[in-house]
């Protein structure tokens, strides 16, 4: 078994002459929770779209659950493989209720007759209601169409969806920056039943707090660059904040551009 669920190697993106990302490495322990952390721009997000399939990286490799990759080729790809992502917009249908939602473009069929096929939603509503009560998701009416949902429970279908399939990784970009104080203790909450679960999980976020709230490790980038790799245990927010904006380096790390 690999000690690493997913490690990449020199992961670089380059849009023209803008180099995005330079040579990423990274890794992520079996049941580790990491933090990724750095101002706009610095590449974060760029690192993510490599890493589930939304763009193909310039060159470096990817090696997902002992498995090498030069890139994932689409979402479809990188999720079938086993990462879930959570992204900001949700991607959820505002029209569809909760099962139909967890289930889109992976519908349970009853019978296959092509395009006249009947969907199985007996089947997508035990394996919804298993899916929320693994996470500890409280839906009160999954019949609910997203539209008629608060923000907060609409982001907790999106991070229940994760856990309705096999998932090896979930990622999460910035799951509670829209959301109240309440609604961002119960997607808190669920970090921590992924974490008491095994599941290995990536957070990018900017919220001090909850980052050393949840993680084990946090990863800073700046300038597209990985410049910091940091234990909770070992640093403190005021040391977090100095490898974002620059003011200090590590000295094991290339120095951002």
């Amino acid at each position: 078994m690999s000690e690493f669920i997913l490690e990449t190697r020199g992961l670089t993106k380059h849009y023209g002459g803008v180099h995005a990302l330079s040579d990423a490495n990274f890794t992520l322990r079996p049941g580790e929770h990491v933090a990724i952390m750095g101002d706009n721009g610095a590449g974060k997000s760029t690192f993510v779209r490599q890493i589930t399939g939304v763009e193909q990286p310039t060159r470096g490799q990817i090696i997902f659950d002992g498995k090498e990759h030069s890139s994932f080729e689409s979402p479809i790809e990188a999720r079938e493989a086993g990462i879930e992502t959570v992204f900001q917009n949700l991607a959820l249908a505002d029209d569809l209720d909760v099962p139909s939602n967890l289930f889109l473009g992976r519908e349970k069929i009853r019978f296959n007759l092509g395009p006249f096929s009947i969907l199985d939603k007996r089947a997508m509503r035990e394996a919804t209601v298993a899916a929320l009560e693994k996470t500890a998701v409280k839906i009160p009416n999954l019949m609910n169409t997203i539209r008629n949902m608060s923000g907060g429970q609409r982001q907790c279908v999106a991070i229940a969806r994760t856990a309705a399939f096999k998932s090896k990784l979930v990622i999460m970009d910035e799951p509670t920056a829209a959301l109240g104080v309440q609604e961002t203790a119960q997607v808190e909450n669920i970090i921590r039943t992924l974490k008491e679960a095994g599941e290995p999980l990536i957070l990018i976020s900017h919220n001090m707090r909850q980052v050393f709230d949840l993680v084990d490790r946090i990863v800073v980038f700046r300038r597209g660059r990985i410049v910091a790799n940091l234990r909770k245990e070992e640093t403190d927010g005021q040391d977090v904040v100095a490898y974002i904006t620059g003011a200090k380096t590590g000295a094991e790390f290339a120095t951002a551009p």
